[in-house]
């Protein structure tokens, strides 16, 4: 038996700025979550496994993709970007 629990999290939205929002961004419940769970998984909160779960998406390449658009490389780390660019860095001072 698995019991699912869940939060439930109100944001409270001027109606000046939501419909603008709304038109721009869609679902703004969807947006919020799908943000916080980028958020999560940039600062290492959530696996990728966590962040397919948490927005109900049905593969881990949804995951991926919506990381993507979301400017959020997955897999990808600030000391990884820094080896990676430490290594051209020598590569382009032997020519």
């Amino acid at each position: 038996l698995v019991v699912r629990r869940s939060m439930t999290v109100t944001l409270n939205i001027p109606e000046e700025l939501s419909g603008e929002l709304t038109a721009k961004l869609g679902n703004l419940g969807r947006a919020a979550l799908e943000a916080l769970a980028a958020k999560a998984y940039e600062q290492d909160c959530l696996s990728l496994e966590q962040v397919r779960s948490l927005v109900d998406l049905k593969s881990r390449w949804e995951a991926q993709s919506l990381l993507t658009r979301l400017g959020v490389w997955p897999g990808t780390t600030a000391e990884s970007l820094r080896s990676d660019l430490a290594t051209l860095d020598r590569l382009s001072a032997r020519d």
